[in-house]
């Protein structure tokens, strides 16, 4: 990579403690590139959105977030799956990040997803997430996919990522990951220069 420093903001579509999807982020952190920072940013403080609400003044929570990903050169989802889809949790940072409309703080805004669960990885959710990116006019990644089945071989009970499979590709994808973020942020200074 040729910049200097490229800013991630990763969000995790499960709250628990000992959730894989938050490991999976931190081994993420780890495998990251040079020149990449990845901050996790929990999503428990959101209260579930509700146009009253946001009416009425945004929640801090919410400012809080959207502030960071507008400073955030990309932004990385992980999310379980439940129900064959993505989790609620995620919905609900992604309904209030929509707002106001027509001034998304995710518009236009690089992004990658991962999942780990028990199951297929994650696959249907990650399909009905990316379907919501496209609405919301973010630029997702769509391939190496990172679709980690089986978790309780692929993680201790600490929850550091332990399997080395496992391990090399997600080392792969971020790769992938911040070259797509350069190229997507050279189009974009190159568009910026032509007009």
């Amino acid at each position: 990579m040729n910049r200097k420093t490229i800013n991630v903001i990763a969000l995790s579509g499960s709250l628990r403690k000992a959730s894989t999807n938050t490991a999976l982020l931190r081994a993420a952190q780890e495998v990251a590139p040079e020149g990449m920072t990845l901050e996790i940013v929990g999503l428990g403080d959101l209260p579930f959105y509700n146009e009253d609400v946001e009416k009425a003044g945004m929640p801090v929570a919410v400012v809080t977030l959207s502030e960071k990903i507008r400073r955030a050169d990309a932004v990385l989802l992980a999310t379980p799956e439940y129900n064959f889809s993505f989790s609620g949790v995620l919905k609900n940072a992604l309904d209030w990040l929509s707002r106001p409309p027509g001034a998304s703080a995710l518009a236009g805004k690089p992004a990658a997803i991962v999942g780990a669960g028990a199951g297929l990885g994650t696959a249907r959710a990650q399909a009905h997430l990316r379907q919501v990116c496209q609405a919301l006019d973010m630029l997702t990644l769509n391939k190496p996919e990172v679709l980690v089945t089986q978790t309780w071989t692929r993680f201790d009970a600490q929850g550091q990522l332990t399997d080395a499979q496992t391990r090399e590709v997600l080392t792969g994808f971020m790769a992938r990951f911040g070259d797509w973020i350069e190229r997507l942020t050279q189009a974009d200074q190159f568009t910026e220069v032509e007009a």
